[in-house]
């Protein structure tokens, strides 16, 4: 991956001020592979910023401030999709009509229901993550290699869906779709997981593991409800997928680190 795909990748998944290069969403999805890397970046300075407000505010306020900034970061794109998602999930009939409902401009009770819950049991968690973990005789903050995997492991989401998933119809999702299918589909998901293990097992031994294995069912998970309510994947669906997976997966690294 040279130069440019580095570019276009960090452009696309964050708001960093990188001019976008041509070639943008080919680019994107021929390196979904990469989307991993972007995440443990991401959660890198998300986790710095969470450790060194646990020095001087209330867990809780960090958990919510960490969220805020990751959001932030990554430009509410996801967001977005999360909200469209929830109302589509909600809405009554047709695949198709479900579909309009997520395109509208109306923001309906399953959406901000969804957002909400979401959003609140995530920073919840984030506060949860103060604490130490044992290297050795060396203690390290949690929060850091945390959200380095649990980021890592919302793009990871992604890139599942891309292989698992159908299009619904020509659009901004088609490109990363085309490309996570077929052989070189398949190297792409290797790849990515590959990378994905080789990060979070080194930092959370076990529990690292356990993880990005819960990203990998969350993605497929969010595949089948949206084949079941959309007859297939659209861009909201990876945005909702980013933002679920992020929930499920800290959950998850709470639960087995503090057993």
């Amino acid at each position: 991956m040279v130069v440019k795909e580095l570019k276009n990748l960090l452009s696309f998944l964050t708001v960093f001020p990188i001019a976008m290069d041509k070639d943008l969403l080919i680019d994107c999805a021929r390196n979904m592979w990469a989307f991993p890397f972007i995440g443990a970046f991401i959660g890198l300075l998300a986790g710095l910023f969470g450790w060194v407000g646990y020095h001087f505010l209330p867990g809780i306020v960090v958990g919510a401030l960490v969220l805020a900034l990751l959001l932030w970061m990554t430009g509410l794109h996801h967001m977005d999709g999360l909200l469209d998602f929830g109302d589509g999930v909600m809405a009554h009939g047709t695949s198709e009509h479900k579909i309009e409902v997520m395109h509208d401009r109306f923001t309906g009770a399953g959406a901000i229901g969804l957002v909400l819950m979401t959003y609140l049991v995530t920073a919840l968690a984030f506060g949860e993550l103060g604490r130490n973990i044992f290297f050795g005789n060396f203690a390290v903050p949690l929060v850091v290699p945390a959200l380095i995997v649990v980021e890592l492991c919302a793009k990871l989401s992604m890139v599942v869906a891309a292989w698992a998933g159908k299009s619904v119809h020509q659009g901004m999702n088609s490109p990363f779709l085309e490309a996570m299918h077929g052989g070189k589909g398949n190297l792409r998901l290797i790849v990515a997981l590959v990378i994905s293990f080789a990060i979070a097992l080194p930092l959370l031994r076990w529990a690292g593991v356990i993880t990005v294995i819960a990203g990998v069912v969350t993605g497929l998970v969010m595949v089948a409800v949206a084949h079941k309510h959309f007859n297939g994947v659209t861009g909201d669906v990876f945005g909702a997928t980013n933002e679920l997976t992020r929930l499920v997966c800290v959950i998850v690294l709470l639960a087995v680190v503090v057993r």
